[in-house]
Formats: structure tokens, sequence, C-alpha cells
């Protein structure tokens, strides 16, 4: 296809490619953008056609891009940004458009949600859109601009910036405490099933293979949630534990290791207003909860 003349662009077909670079197949991009699969077929084929380059690869985890598609993404995804602040009007360089967050479930429940909400608010420019997953996203392909993950990434073109030090509990409410604290056996709340892989439910498995799981839930906010209503204690991070007024902290003598915490950005970001602003305010929203995580 690289031999094949290049054409203007029409930019639904940019859309659509930057829908389907951060989705990973026609079903989440047509859903996604409220179109046909054949709407996305037909928008990308028309891009490749008017760019003369094959952009993505079709393998069975879904749709990757080519070297050529990666390069494509980086200017693509920047139309798209400049496409926002014409339409909010906002041309004098000043924060605006849309800045995509990921975080883990339970921080975003826990702790991110009420704050960067306010955010929305003081910059009337600017979107937010706070996505939690369990799984790492790729910034990259540009599904968030910025990620808060545990533990520092070991590779990619990604600025890490340290947030905090998240230490972890049992917390139960304190008739459940002083149950177990008088010499019954714990009964736990944990993670479902299918998120064994975590790292605190592994732990779990390893030091107390034989106590029963009375309730599996999600993610950590839900956990605590449940731990309210007395069934069992959360091994949950003190974020969540210490500001819920019905549990308390229930020593077992161990607990997981305390994990680092950090805000990822893209390299390339770091002169993106918005982004930088997002990111410094997320910054110290950690920084004035120290004390919450530790």
């Amino acid at each position: 296809m690289a031999d094949q003349k290049c054409t203007d662009l029409d930019w639904q077909d940019v859309r659509v490619f930057v829908a389907l670079a951060r989705q990973g197949s026609l079903s989440a991009t047509a859903r996604t953008l409220s179109v046909s699969h054949a709407t996305v077929a037909r928008r990308l084929h028309s891009l490749e056609q008017s760019l003369g380059e094959k952009l993505v690869e079709r393998r069975p985890e879904g749709y990757v891009l080519t070297p050529a598609g990666t390069r494509a993404l980086e200017a693509a995804s920047d139309m798209e940004q400049a496409a926002q602040i014409l339409g909010r009007g906002a041309t004098d360089g000043s924060p605006s458009g849309l800045v995509r967050i990921s975080s883990s479930p339970g921080l975003s429940s826990g702790f991110l949600a009420s704050r960067l909400a306010h955010l929305a608010t003081r910059y009337p420019r600017m979107d937010i859109d706070l996505a939690p997953a369990l799984r790492s996203v790729s910034l990259e392909r540009h599904e968030a601009d910025i990620a808060i993950r545990v533990d520092k990434p070991k590779d990619g073109d990604i600025i890490a910036r340290p947030l905090t030090t998240m230490g972890y509990g049992f917390y139960g409410t304190e008739d459940a405490c002083r149950s177990v604290e008088a010499g019954a056996e714990p009964v736990f709340i944990g993670f479902n099933e299918a998120d064994a892989y975590i790292s605190q439910a592994i732990w779990m498995s390893q030091h107390f293979p034989r106590a029963r799981v009375a309730f599996r839930a999600k993610d950590q906010f839900l956990q605590a949630i449940a731990a309210q209503s007395g069934v069992g204690l959360a091994l949950i991070p003190h974020y969540i534990g210490r500001p819920a007024p019905m549990l308390r902290v229930c020593n077992l003598g161990l607990v997981p290791p305390v994990r680092d915490v950090y805000l990822l950005t893209r390299s390339r970001d770091r002169k993106d207003a918005s982004i930088r602003v997002i990111a410094d305010e997320i910054v110290a929203m950690f920084e004035q909860e120290r004390d919450l995580f530790r």
C-alpha cells in the first residue's frame, strides 16, 4: 500500500482510527462511536488509502498498530486535541479539551473521583474522563493521557512521577475485630475468583490458605463496603479503610509490603498544558493526603 498515491484526509476517518487504536477491536470501536462495524472498517480503509500506508494488523487478540500506524496515531491524537480546543473556542493556549485518566478501581472510587470532579469546575474548558481498570493501559496507544499505577514501569517513553507509598491493613467492624482478637478464626472478604492474579489476592492465598472467604468483590472499595456489614475482614489500603466510620484496623500480625504509586505520562506530552495541569493537581492531591496512605 506504501506505493499508492496519498489523497486528502477525511477528519471522520482520522477520528475512527484514533478510537480503533484505543479500543483494539471493531466491536468496541463501533460501540464507542455509535456506528456499525462496517462503518469502522470502511473509515479505516479510507484513511489507509489516503495515507498510502497500512496502519493496523488484525491478530487474534485484536487490532495492533503497525509502525506506520504508531506514527499516524501521534499525529491523529494531536489533531483530535486541536479539534477539541477549536470546538471550545480556546485558542489562547489555556488548558482545555479532554484529559483521560486511568487508575485502579480502588483508587478511582476510594480517592480520585471525589477530588478530580472539582477540577472540572475550576477549569471550565477542560473535561476529565476517569476510567477504572485493573489492567495496565497503554499510554503509547493513547488509551489514556495519565495513568496512576502501582510500581514503576521499566520501559517505554514514559515519565514516572512518584505519588505516595501505599500501606495495607485488615479492616473490620468493632465486633468482627474483637472476635478475631479473642481467638476466633478470621473470616475474610476478598477478590473475585477471576481476579485471583492480583498481588493482594496471591498474598492472601499464601498466608491464609485455609481461611474462609465469605464474600468476594471485584475491587477494594467494594470490599470495604462489604466489611461494614460485619461479614468479615477486608485486606484494603489505608486510604480506603481509615475514612470508613464503621471500620477499624484489626492486627493479625502481618500485612503485605507497602507499594509505591506513580503517575505516568508520555514524554511527548510534557508541554501539553491540559495534561500538565491535571498531572500537577493529582500530585498535589496525593501530597496533601500523604498520611492517609501510610
